[in-house]
């Protein structure tokens, strides 16, 4: 039924479009109603071409949205006053395209075509737009905050079609969840989330689970870096690709991550990374002060890790729009199933213009909860922790001490704190002469040495706590802290 709009083709000179696609689909929806439950998932008014045919299209959806029918005879009620229907010949023309109705079967394929061109006709308008804002001298518009619209606008742009699920059976529910089930046992770990490669914060975390922000916070030396360099790296490490229990290609193990490395270099980083990898002490490998075998293990271990999928972006003072950014390109090029910042209070607001501190990390957060909302992965954010735990006697840190906490607390998922007492007990050692006090102070050392805690102090979904793990600062590097009972044990076996 080509002899329909005939001045169609003049709106956007050589822009994508089918007519027929448009007409078919409209006959068959105004034919039988039931084809708008099969095509309002992937077609709106707004991608037909022809703007007759999207206000039709909008009369019959709201028709039936209402329980009413939408028919010929019905919609000329409304649209007999339409101008640009009057000039295709009035409301005989919805009889017309419900008389050219040719197959209902057929009309997901046609909304699907009416869809697929209008995304291309979007596709060409941001690439005028684009060149357009390029061409224009404007001061207070950068060429890098241009960049950054317009890798959003093209991220927006494909992540459209994917949309809501609306009701769905308890059998298809039930089926969602018992492949959640089967990947969390096939974990080794009942995990509904990624693991992290630490048994006992797994067990407390359920793993790290996709649109979740955790903050890991701590005062500086705790080794905050180094436990979020270890999880990202065994995240990293695990890395298996395959068919997902939900159907596409995927992680089904492990996952890509990207490290935003915000105070550290790539290097530097890097180098965290291969101690623990080759056990070789982090400090020796700054000096290059390496035994040839422990030379070896590190040139064995880089090779190794060569493969890796860790991305680490040393920018400094990333503005939150920027970082969105480049965490989307990331998941576009290489895919992203997790994403660590360190650390927060580092990286700028998107505007320049903001009202005090605590205003700019609350624009920083909330558009670190929006990144793994909008990217469906876990993000986790490190924190610096206020001066105000130094002064107290019990040195382990709570919400309070968050600085500017009010927004962090309120945006975070979960908060970890990671706490080493071993650190200020270590300064706390008394002078030579006093014999007693040294043996008190050995005893304890020797009871602390080695050992760290991860103070779960919120958990939106699970429950909070404290968890143990073993810490070994020459290869910066945290691990699961083997159990009295477990040592008592492999003694006993053995």
């Amino acid at each position: 039924m080509a002899d329909g709009p005939a001045g169609a083709d003049a709106d956007v000179a050589g822009a994508p479009h089918s007519i027929e696609a448009e007409q078919a689909l409209l006959g068959a929806l105004l034919v039988n109603n039931d084809v708008y439950d099969r095509v309002a998932a992937v077609v709106r008014a707004e991608h037909f071409y022809e703007p007759v045919h999207a206000r039709i299209f909008e009369a019959a959806a709201n028709r039936i949205q209402k329980n009413a029918l939408a028919s010929p005879v019905t919609l000329k009620a409304f649209l007999e006053d339409d101008e640009g229907l009057r000039a295709l010949g009035g409301p005989p023309y919805l009889a017309r395209l419900a008389g050219a109705a040719i197959s209902l079967f057929a009309a997901k394929d046609y909304a699907r075509l009416v869809y697929d061109l209008a995304i291309r006709r979007e596709l060409i308008g941001l690439g005028q737009d684009i060149a357009a804002k390029a061409s224009r001298m404007d001061l207070d518009d950068e060429p890098r905050d241009q960049i950054v619209a317009a890798e959003q606008a093209l991220y927006q742009l494909g992540e459209q079609g994917k949309v809501d699920k609306g009701f769905q059976s308890f059998l298809r529910a039930a089926t969602d969840a018992v492949n959640v089930a089967n990947a969390a046992y096939r974990r080794d770990g009942g995990l509904a989330g990624l693991s992290t490669g630490l048994a006992d914060l797994d067990a407390k975390l359920g793993g790290l689970h996709p649109s979740d922000l955790l903050i890991l916070a701590g005062r500086p030396s705790m080794g905050k870096t180094s436990l979020a360099t270890n999880v990202a790296f065994n995240i990293a490490k695990a890395y298996r690709k395959g068919i997902r229990p939900d159907g596409p290609e995927g992680a089904i193990d492990g996952g890509v991550v990207g490290f935003f490395s915000l105070e550290m270099s790539a290097e530097q980083l890097a180098a965290r990374v291969l101690s623990e990898a080759a056990r070789v002490p982090s400090d020796r490998i700054r000096r290059g002060d390496l035994t040839e075998d422990e030379m070896r293990r590190f040139i064995e271990a880089a090779k190794a890790l060569e493969a890796c999928p860790l991305f680490i972006d040393d920018t400094p003072a990333l503005p939150i729009s920027t970082l969105a950014a480049r965490a989307r390109r990331l998941k576009r090029q290489h895919g992203l199933d997790a994403l660590f910042v360190d650390y927060l209070q580092l990286a700028k607001p998107a505007s320049s213009r903001s009202e005090g501190r605590v205003q700019e990390v609350s624009e920083i957060t909330q558009g670190l909860k929006a990144i793994a909302k909008e990217l469906n992965i876990p993000v986790v954010a490190l924190s610096q922790l206020s001066r105000q735990v130094e002064s107290r006697e019990d040195k382990r840190p709570q919400l309070s001490d968050l600085r500017e906490s009010g927004s962090i607390e309120q945006d975070a998922d979960v908060v970890m704190f990671v706490f080493r007492e071993e650190y200020y007990k270590e300064r706390e050692k008394p002078g030579e002469h006093d014999g007693e006090a040294m043996m008190k102070w050995q005893t304890a050392m020797d009871a602390l040495r080695g050992k760290a805690e991860v103070i779960i102090g919120k958990q939106r979904h699970g429950p909070i706590g404290t968890v143990d793990l073993a810490f070994e600062g020459e290869f910066t590097r945290f691990s699961n802290l083997v159990k009295a009972y477990q040592a008592t044990a492999q003694v006993d076996f053995r």
